[in-house]
């Protein structure tokens, strides 16, 4: 069990504010100027600066928030190995984003599920910003994310290679003539996911690439849904750019086409992800290996029960 000093300390690293902290933990701020002190003392460093009112962390306040919370996530982890040690139920949380979880996972998960009755998954959507989070407060073990993130700060495995295209209705008429390139799309109605998004921000990527931005467009509309972006598309109301996975049955049956762009070609990896450093990485990659392997198998149209050895998750000594 960790000590009580560092929740402190992560509570004051997320909130950069020890009023905010005090108030969130149900303390002083005295107290929580105490553990700080405590911790400092410990390890014979300091740990925040404080400048012109703004708090920050030092290069090893830095480094002891990376460690702790992966010690804090993996305490939740040990809490529910040692639980299914009892009920002999598996347990893991996965966080993914609308994408992944609405288009790319369901198959092979369903297929998994199918081979490990005993195993309880816990889903958490979320766009790539909000699964980061989620990962440093321990609510998610992993997470599947489509979008970039700081590789450095994370341990990762890939799950797929997508193709990232733009698309607009079958029927679809552009006001110029059919577009060669970015710049021409510029007249059009861009339908495009919020903020945080790893879908709108691979595309504010390559618009940044060409010196352009969303707001470039003399008509954007921003949807926090998926499956309301391809209805509007399939009702002609504008272009998007999105993985190929997401809309790969209105391509197929003709509701959807692909927009051909001279400069414009991309894939993207859909990454599995959790806290570097921690002690259920062999877990981890277990777990995205065969999921991994499962979306391979459904993609074949095979069965994966009868195509792969059952063996449980590593054991964790």
């Amino acid at each position: 069990m960790l000590d009580f000093r560092v929740a402190t300390f992560l509570c004051v690293c997320q909130t950069m504010n020890f009023t905010q902290a005090a108030k969130a933990l149900n303390i002083t701020q005295p107290a929580v100027s105490q553990h700080i002190r405590f911790l400092e003392e410990a390890y014979k460093v300091r740990l925040f600066h404080y400048e012109n009112k703004k708090l920050s962390l030092t290069p090893a306040g830095c480094i002891l928030y990376k460690r702790l919370t992966a010690l804090k996530n993996d305490e939740q982890a040990l809490r529910a190995e040692l639980h299914s040690r009892v009920t002999e139920i598996e347990e893991i949380a996965l966080g993914v984003t609308m994408t992944v979880g609405e288009y790319a996972i369901i198959g092979p998960l369903a297929a998994m599920l199918r081979r490990h009755p005993e195993r309880n998954v816990k889903l958490r959507f979320g766009n790539t910003t909000q699964l980061l989070q989620m990962l440093a407060e321990g609510t998610i073990q992993m997470a599947l994310v489509e979008g970039y993130y700081p590789k450095d700060q994370y341990a990762h495995y890939r799950y797929s290679t997508e193709d990232y295209i733009g698309v607009c209705a079958a029927s679809h008429v552009f006001a110029h003539g059919e577009p060669r390139t970015f710049s021409d799309l510029l007249g059009e109605r861009l339908l495009v996911r919020e903020e945080g998004s790893g879908t709108r921000n691979i595309l504010e990527r390559n618009l940044a690439l060409r010196g352009m931005k969303i707001e470039h467009f003399i008509h954007f509309t921003e949807v926090g849904n998926m499956h309301t972006i391809i209805g509007l598309l399939c009702r002609d109301c504008g272009i998007s750019f999105l993985y190929k996975t997401a809309v790969e049955h209105e391509l197929a049956n003709h509701m959807l086409r692909e927009i051909q762009l001279l400069d414009f070609s991309m894939q993207h990896d859909f990454d599995f992800i959790w806290e570097k450093g921690s002690i259920y990485t062999e877990q981890y990659q277990a777990f995205g290996r065969e999921l991994a392997a499962c979306a391979r198998d459904v993609a074949r149209g095979g069965d994966v029960r009868n195509e792969m050895e059952i063996v449980p998750l590593p054991e964790q000594v």
